[in-house]
């Protein structure tokens, strides 16, 4: 589990992230949602290190992220995944030099025992076979699950992943929430999702956060999210021509 603990950023006078408190479960996938420049990235960036907030506390299983020293902080980020928005893959790697890019960085395997890791991450997220082929030569779907087989490859607790369906089309990415939600049951890891892609909440929004101008405004279930009386919310799910389909859909079958 990771808890946040009245985090607050601002950048220069602006105040970004707004004493926000969060618990993120283990085995579930956790989303953050909310509009651009709602403040999503920036908690994202705080929970895993990348930006320190100017008060609050970031608590990993309750272990304070930002009181550990050096050596405690480089035990725990080998126990972090992170898939970034545009995949973040290495144009002049293969995709299995990618996978594997982090057990070169960590670890102390063989060459035997990386290969081995590589072609069961490679055969998990359905790229068996892809091992030699450079990421401008795989589609862009392909491209997000050699980002996933990398994010898992040192067998995380804690999966971060910052919209993983931008630029994807519905049907391939319906696969990789699938992929995502699968991959984190399996295992029994913290996953904590930023989007703004409502078919994702809906198929696999176990625990939905919701930031508003960097306010923690709302925080349920996707079941929860349509009996919302929260006015923001609201604003938010309705401008979505997925939701519309699915009211729809409901009188129609009424």
């Amino acid at each position: 589990m990771i808890r946040a603990n009245q985090l607050i950023k601002s950048f220069g006078e602006q105040q970004v992230i707004k004493e926000v408190s969060l618990e993120f479960e283990t085995g579930k996938t956790n989303l953050v949602i909310g509009r651009s420049g709602s403040g999503k990235t920036v908690l994202l960036k705080m929970l895993v290190g990348l930006i320190r907030p100017d008060s609050g506390s970031v608590l990993y299983d309750g272990e304070d992220f930002y009181s550990l020293d050096k050596k405690e902080l480089q035990h725990l980020r080998m126990k972090v995944g992170m898939l970034f928005q545009g995949s973040a893959l290495f144009d002049s790697m293969t995709v299995e030099e990618n996978v594997r890019f982090p057990m070169d960085m960590f670890t102390h395997l063989t060459k035997l025992e990386k290969a081995k890791r590589v072609d069961y991450c490679l055969e998990r997220v359905g790229l068996k076979g892809n091992n030699k082929k450079f990421p401008s030569e795989v589609s862009g779907g392909m491209q997000k699950r050699v980002g996933i087989a990398r994010a898992i490859v040192l067998n995380p607790q804690y999966l971060f992943c910052d919209e993983p369906n931008s630029g994807l089309d519905p049907k391939t990415a319906l696969l990789i929430d699938e992929l995502i939600h699968d991959i984190t049951v399996e295992n029994n890891i913290t996953t904590i999702i930023n989007t703004h892609d409502m078919n994702s909440v809906m198929e696999i929004g176990e625990t939905v956060a919701f930031l508003s101008n960097g306010v923690l405004c709302w925080r349920g279930s996707k079941a929860d999210i349509l009996k919302s009386e929260n006015d923001n919310l609201h604003d938010f799910i309705f401008a979505s021509p997925f939701i519309q389909k699915l009211l729809e859909d409901a009188d129609i079958l009424k």
